[in-house]
């Protein structure tokens, strides 16, 4: 299906929406921050919704989007006070929540147009070239994310880049889920299992302390099916600090290797995701800052809880935290992970 004109950015640039389509999945992005603003998949019945939240128009990503659908970086998930050393040099990035930097800053991917290297019905390859300095990283950077259809069922996102200078990565799709359809309320009832047995507990401004704990005697047990809210509103103070759940949770198997990193399931219309990936990580967060001052496509408003975040990624604050695995890209190197979305009926 051809593109089709999404809008014009505040200083007048033209965004396009491509669609994707096989068989009973069907997909669109736009060029603007590489959005995915809608994932269409049928339930039981063979009614079709679309499962993820977003905003109806171009505005709305540009202003004031809590990155719905968005490709963040250069790094997702937060950096502790906006500082990091590499190599002997430290560097100061702009701080925008609370004390720290999240999701690489207010003008991260997430926030910037993205050129097309090639498209057709089941595949779009989006690319951009970060400069040295943007939004405090060092390194000229270009990345080329590429999303796919590969099966019936399937989005598959892969992620590639390289620098020319010593610098830090972290990348994911920030898309939040809701099964039962976009604007259809809450997803605390979704039953959700999370393929690790260790998170990362954090201070109260929700970085990491740099240890890893078992889940086991936690809300953060998720190694068996289990809804979101069966323990969301625990006095656990790890819950409390992130209003719900916003954490990360290091997986079981080597990264580097596609295997299985969660599974939600939304009991009434029966729809299923399976995320697989290559990433040492998965950040689950349960929307805890939808306020409802966003209003959806659907003419909804998204309140806290309305959406669950599977984000699969290298671990937040690395680069202050060596007992994580490094986030370092070097010139000559290339970074690469991959992501699917697998969506199925139960």
């Amino acid at each position: 299906m051809p593109a089709e004109t999404f809008g014009r950015t505040a200083d007048g640039h033209p965004v396009a929406r491509h669609s994707l389509s096989r068989d009973s999945l069907r997909v669109a992005v736009i060029e603007f921050g590489a959005v995915v603003t809608a994932i269409e998949v049928p339930d039981r019945d063979g009614r079709t919704a679309n499962v993820v939240l977003g905003l109806a128009t171009l505005k709305g990503y540009e202003t004031v989007s809590p990155s719905f659908g968005a490709i963040v970086g250069r790094y997702a998930n937060r950096i502790a006070n906006g500082r990091f050393s590499l190599d002997g040099h430290g560097y100061q990035l702009p701080v925008n929540e609370g004390p720290n930097t999240l999701h690489g800053g207010p003008q991260n991917f997430g926030r910037r147009l993205w050129r097309v290297e090639g498209s057709d019905a089941t595949r779009l390859v989006l690319s951009r070239r970060s400069p040295d300095g943007e939004e405090g990283f060092p390194g000229t950077l270009d990345v080329r994310v590429t999303y796919s259809l590969p099966a019936d069922g399937v989005l598959r996102i892969d992620y590639a880049a390289q620098t020319d200078r010593p610098t830090i990565l972290n990348l994911t799709n920030h898309s939040y889920f809701n099964l039962a359809g976009e604007g259809a309320g809450s997803v605390l009832g979704h039953r959700v299992q999370v393929e690790a047995d260790a998170f990362a507990p954090t201070d109260a401004t929700q970085i990491p302390t740099g240890a890893l704990q078992p889940v086991a005697g936690t809300p953060f047990d998720f190694r068996d099916p289990r809804t979101l809210e069966e323990r969301i509103r625990t006095g656990d103070p790890q819950v409390a600090y992130a209003k719900g759940y916003d954490h990360t949770f290091a997986l079981r198997g080597p990264a580097g290797t596609l295997r299985p990193a969660a599974t939600c399931i939304d009991p009434g219309s029966g729809r299923r995701l399976d995320v697989w990936t290559t990433q040492p990580a998965l950040q689950l967060y349960s929307g805890n800052n939808l306020d409802g001052t966003l209003i959806g496509p659907s003419g909804r408003i998204y309140r806290s809880g309305d959406g669950v975040c599977f984000e699969t990624q290298g671990f937040p604050d690395a680069p202050n935290h060596p007992s994580f695995p490094s986030a370092v890209l070097r010139p000559g190197e290339t970074f690469s992970a991959a992501t699917e979305f697998r969506f199925s009926v139960a």
